[in-house]
C-alpha cells in the first residue's frame, strides 16, 4: 500500500496516470462448484466513457442485469475522457473503486503493469465469449501473458472517397493495391488538376495511424517485445518502406495539407467538406461532419480499405478502441464479471455494431452492413493490430511523439530516410525501451 500511496501522490505530475494497490480482488464467487452461476448480491458500479455505447443499449443492459439478479442495483456512470486517468487513479487508490471500468486500448498496459491494480481475467475468457474476441483488441488487453482487459469496441481507418469524382476521372473500381491507388491519384489530377485548390488525396504530414498500416503492410513494426521491455524497430527495412510509401502518396497527390500537423489540425473532415478533395484516410463518422458543410456529400461518398502493396489485399489497420476491466480491489468482482458477461453477449455486441463501431467480442459484423462506410471498416478490422503493449505508450501519444517528428522531418526534406528513422528509433527507445 505504501507503493500505491507514492504513486497516487505523484499522479498529477504523470503524463499517463497509473495505479497500484495491494488490495484483494474482492469476493469472486461468479460460479459455484457445480459450474452454475452463483447468486450475487450488492451493488455493482460501472464506469463507461461518454460516446462508447448508446443509451438505448446501456438502459436495456442495466434493466436486464437487474432483472436477472434481484436485489442487485447497477450504479451506472458516464465518464469523460478528459481527466479520466487522474480520476481512475484516485478511485483505485480509495476503498470503494468502481467494479467495471472502461480503459482505452492504448492505455490498458499502463494499468496492467502495476501490481494489484486490475483483476487477472485469464480464466474467465470463455464466459466472455472469448472465442470471438477481436484479435487486435485482445492483444491490447494482454500483459505478460495474462488477460486484464476484455475487448469492448474498436474502430479503424479507411479511405473515404468521392464516387462522383472517381467516375468523372474514369476510375471504374476502388483501388485494391498500392499501384492502383497511385494510378487513381494520377487520373484525378489529370481530370481536376486545373483547379489550383483541388487535392486528389488530403494527406496531412503527421497522420501516423495511417503510417502504421504502411509499415505493417511492408512487414515492419514500430517496436517488438524484448523480454519484459520493448525494442523500437523504426529503423527496420519494413518501417522504412512504409515511410517511403507515405511520402510517395504525399508527393504524388500534391496535397496541400500541413506536413507538421495531423488530421485534426485542421479537421480533415471540414477540408473534405469543402468539395475540393477526392480522398482522405479517416473514420466513418468523419463523413457526417463533412456533410454539415455539404449535405450532398453523404450520397456522393464511398469507402475502400487501405490498399496493400499486394494486389487484391488490404493493409493491416490500427485498431483504436476500448477494453473493459475489473479493479483488483473491487468489492463486487462476482457481479462485475456477470455484467461483463452480459455485455459481451451477441445480443449487446450486435447493438454496438448497429451503433457504428466494431464489436469487441463478436465476429458478427452484419450490424454494420447498412452503412457503406461502416461495412468497409468492419471488414478491414479483421486485419487489425494494436500499438505495442508497453506501459509507457501513453508517453508516446501525449508527449513529443517520435513517429510524428519522423514523418515531418522526412516529408520536408530536413532529414534523409535513414536519418529520420534512426533518430525516431532512438527517441522511441528512450520512451518505451525501459
Amino acid at each position: 500500500m505504501k507503493r500505491w500511496l507514492k504513486l497516487a501522490a505523484g499522479a498529477a505530475a504523470l503524463t499517463l496516470a497509473t495505479a497500484g494497490c495491494a488490495g484483494s480482488s474482492g469476493t469472486d464467487t461468479a460460479a459455484s462448484s457445480s459450474g452454475a452461476p452463483a447468486q450475487i448480491t450488492g451493488d455493482v458500479t460501472v464506469w463507461l466513457m461518454t460516446g462508447s455505447a448508446p443509451s438505448t443499449l446501456t438502459d436495456a443492459l442495466n434493466k436486464e442485469f437487474e432483472a436477472a439478479h434481484p436485489g442487485v442495483k447497477v450504479k451506472y456512470e458516464i465518464q469523460q475522457w478528459d481527466g479520466i486517468q487522474q480520476k481512475l487513479t484516485t478511485a483505485l487508490a480509495g476503498g470503494t473503486p468502481p467494479d467495471v471500468i472502461e480503459i482505452g486500448n492504448t492505455q490498458t498496459a499502463a494499468f496492467a503493469a502495476q501490481e494489484g491494480v486490475l483483476t487477472d481475467l485469464s480464466g474467465d475468457k470463455d464466459s466472455f465469449n472469448g472465442a470471438q474476441w477481436l484479435k487486435g483488441l485482445a492483444d491490447s488487453g494482454t500483459y505478460e501473458g495474462k488477460t486484464y482487459g476484455v475487448p469492448f469496441y474498436a474502430a479503424n481507418r479507411e479511405v473515404i472517397y468521392r464516387k462522383d469524382m472517381f467516375e468523372q476521372a474514369g476510375i471504374t473500381k476502388a483501388p485494391t493495391s498500392n499501384d492502383e491507388w497511385i494510378d487513381a491519384i494520377t487520373k484525378l489530377k489529370t481530370k481536376f488538376g486545373s483547379d489550383p485548390d483541388f487535392q486528389p488525396l488530403y494527406m496531412p504530414g503527421q497522420n501516423w495511424y495511417a503510417l502504421l498500416s504502411f509499415i505493417w503492410d511492408n512487414g515492419g513494426d514500430i517496436a517488438q517485445p524484448d523480454g519484459k521491455k520493448f525494442k523500437a524497430t523504426l529503423d527496420s527495412a519494413g518501417a522504412k518502406a512504409g515511410l517511403d510509401f507515405y511520402k510517395k502518396l504525399v508527393d504524388t497527390s500534391g496535397t496541400k495539407a500541413p506536413k507538421d500537423a495531423d488530421e485534426a489540425k485542421p479537421q480533415q473532415a471540414t477540408v473534405y467538406g469543402g468539395g475540393k478533395v477526392a480522398m482522405m484516410i479517416g473514420l466513418p463518422w468523419e463523413l457526417p461532419t463533412a456533410a454539415k458543410t455539404d449535405p450532398s456529400l453523404t450520397a456522393k461518398t464511398g469507402a475502400f480499405a487501405i490498399p496493400s502493396k499486394t494486389a487484391g489485399q488490404s493493409a493491416p489497420v490500427f485498431l483504436g478502441g476500448s477494453n473493459l476491466a475489473i479493479p483488483a480491489n473491487s468489492k463486487n468482482a462476482a457481479a462485475a464479471k456477470e455484467y461483463i458477461k452480459l455485455l459481451s453477449s451477441p445480443k449487446y455486441q450486435s447493438q454496438l455494431a448497429a451503433a457504428g463501431v466494431v464489436p469487441g467480442t463478436s465476429t458478427d459484423l452484419t450490424g454494420l452492413d447498412k452503412d457503406p462506410l461502416g461495412s468497409v471498416m468492419a471488414k478491414a478490422s479483421t486485419n487489425g493490430k494494436a500499438v505495442p503493449a508497453s506501459p509507457q505508450w501513453g508517453d508516446v501519444e501525449s508527449g513529443q511523439n517520435p513517429v510524428k517528428d519522423m514523418l515531418t522531418a522526412y516529408l520536408t526534406g530536413k532529414k534523409t530516410l535513414d536519418q529520420a528513422t534512426a533518430d525516431a528509433n532512438a527517441a522511441l527507445n528512450k520512451l518505451i525501451g525501459g
